[in-house]
């Protein structure tokens, strides 16, 4: 139980993480106006894509076993 535990936490803090520096990096107020633009690690747009399509298809798997 303590390393499921462990795993989601690291899971959770990893994206965190990772969503922090992006914000640092795209932010005109951490890098002024002056800054280069750095890539992102994530591109958050597909990545907020590709979860509204996990949770539609598991909802509709969800409702698919529910009505047998």
């Amino acid at each position: 139980m303590q390393m499921l535990l462990g795993i989601i936490l690291g899971a959770l803090l990893l994206v965190v993480g990772v969503y922090a520096y992006d914000s640092m990096q795209t932010s005109t107020v951490a890098n002024g106006q002056v800054a280069q633009a750095r890539r992102t690690i994530v591109n958050w747009d597909v990545a907020a894509a590709d979860w509204d399509a996990l949770k539609r298809r598991a909802h509709d798997d969800w409702i698919r076993l529910s009505s047998k």
